[in-house]
């Protein structure tokens, strides 16, 4: 039987397929890359690759944007008339919630999913992701807690848990704990950019401008890549130190260069380049005219 990295059986997939598939779950994981192309290479050679189908319909319905759900429907529809082991049924259950809109269903059921398959590190991701936009702080801590002692650093993709604890321990307000999973994280692989953007959280909360600009700079190669999509975010936590120690023109100099240079339409980009000028103005300082520059 073919298997992921983390021994999840994977059924219909092929080894060269499961490669791919693997990349792309990498590449979710630390933000960067391109996992719906990987998906989409793992499927052409594998055409019933299930896990690789459910995986790029999670992906889709978690974007928000209405052409994606549309697709990621029509995946879960013919998911369904595939093979699947009792773990991707499982999967499928979540995602069906999901593109119904009941985020809470659906990350419940992943909760009770990664109970079973507390290895199964997608399932994992996607489920935090859930617990983010919604907004539910001792979920986005305890859903992972549950999982940390079937992971040790030697299982491919522990930096990513330990990142996810890292954000769950920081929204609960447990900053120590945070910086230590988080720096942890790190230093299994640098390039986990949600582990370095808990760790940006912790320093915010804690008041600590200039260690974070200090954190950003020093590990600004490893979050300000072109193929790194977690970019925008934190540029824009970057301009909130500056803005906590009152040098708005340099936040500005960020708004108008890597926060909305490229006039991104991206949901998320949108959100953090309306937020910051929302904070500026609220310290009383004149944005000019970019409020009506801010949406393309």
């Amino acid at each position: 039987m073919v298997k992921d990295r983390q021994s999840n059986t994977l059924s219909g997939a092929t080894p060269s397929a499961a490669a791919r598939y693997d990349d792309a779950v990498r590449s979710f994981t630390i933000y960067r890359g391109d996992p719906l192309g990987r998906l989409d290479e793992a499927v052409a050679e594998a055409p019933g690759f299930t896990q690789a189908h459910l995986f790029k319909a999670f992906i889709l319905g978690l974007a928000t944007e209405p052409q994606a759900t549309r697709d990621a429907v029509a995946i879960a529809g013919a998911v369904r008339a595939m093979p699947m082991n009792d773990r991707e049924a499982s999967h499928l259950a979540a995602l069906e919630r999901l593109l119904e809109g009941n985020w809470m269903a659906a990350a419940s059921a992943l909760d009770f999913h990664n109970m079973r398959y507390p290895r199964d590190l997608f399932a994992l991701q996607v489920g935090h992701l859930m617990e983010f936009s919604r907004g539910s702080a001792r979920d986005l801590r305890d859903r992972i807690a549950r999982a940390l002692p079937h992971w040790t650093d030697d299982v491919p993709g522990c930096h990513a848990v330990l990142g996810m604890y890292s954000f769950g321990l920081e929204e609960a307000g447990d900053y120590p704990r945070a910086e230590e999973a988080g720096r942890r994280a790190i230093d299994l692989d640098p390039l986990d950019s949600w582990a370095h953007h808990a760790v940006t959280h912790v320093m915010e909360m804690q008041g600590r401008a200039e260690d974070g600009i200090g954190w950003m700079i020093a590990r600004e190669p490893h979050w300000t890549g072109e193929d790194n999509f977690f970019k925008v975010h934190n540029w824009w936590h970057r301009a909130l130190f500056h803005l906590d120690l009152g040098q708005v023109d340099r936040v500005l100099e960020l708004y108008d260069g890597p926060i909305r240079g490229t006039r991104s339409r991206v949901a998320l980009d949108l959100v953090d380049a309306s937020a910051l000028l929302w904070r500026v103005n609220l310290t009383g300082h004149d944005v000019g005219d970019r409020w009506h520059l801010a949406v393309p």
